[in-house]
């Protein structure tokens, strides 16, 4: 039975997937209901019907990129077989990432919102949250570098984590600026010597 307003042909993973992309282009400050209608091809109403709010489909627009364009880097930081493999391939990942967003470029997770207004304070919450929890996630995977003999017993995990979760910003705010692949893929290198 379809949600009274909602179109009877109306599909919501693929209207979730342009949602998300709305909100990866713009941003979610700068992002309207105009925006989110239009993409969808639905009326305020079906739209409201269907998610709610500009706030709830934000969420679930953000749980949608971490299951999907954002699982590459954790995907990336899995696999590797060593420590530094695995952040080398992450940061290759982030970039992937970086490059795939529509118009402008970057990271959803670390660009969509960034200044806001008081009532958009817990959707940055949110964010941070996430990024503070890609932050623990290369942390377990130094933790194990070093306990499998990849990285050395002094090593500052703790302070690597932040610095590669930092690296990955960087990385997003390049490709916002309009940074190439081979540009961004280049600082790759360097940032692999804090590993040594």
């Amino acid at each position: 039975m379809a949600i009274r307003g909602r179109p009877r042909s109306f599909d919501c993973d693929h209207a979730l997937r342009l949602i998300m992309e709305v909100f990866w282009s713009k941003g979610y400050e700068a992002t309207q209901l105009n925006d989110l209608t239009a993409a969808l091809g639905i009326t305020p109403p079906s739209f409201y019907a269907a998610f709610g709010s500009k706030d709830a489909a934000f969420r679930e627009a953000v749980d949608l990129y971490v299951e999907t364009v954002g699982s590459g880097t954790r995907r990336a930081l899995d696999a590797g077989k060593t420590a530094r493999e695995a952040i080398a391939a992450m940061l290759s990942a982030s970039i992937d990432a970086a490059l795939g967003a529509p118009q402008s470029g970057g990271c959803l997770l670390i660009l969509g919102v960034v200044n806001c207004q008081t009532d958009s304070l817990p959707l940055r919450d949110l964010l941070r949250q996430v990024r503070k929890e890609t932050e623990n996630h290369i942390l377990v995977r130094l933790r194990r570098g070093v306990a499998e003999g990849d990285l050395r017993p002094s090593a500052d995990v703790q302070a690597l984590a932040r610095y590669y979760a930092t690296i990955m910003q960087g990385l997003s705010m390049q490709a916002r600026d309009g940074a190439t692949r081979d540009e961004l893929q280049a600082l790759i290198a360097p940032s692999m010597v804090a590993l040594s």
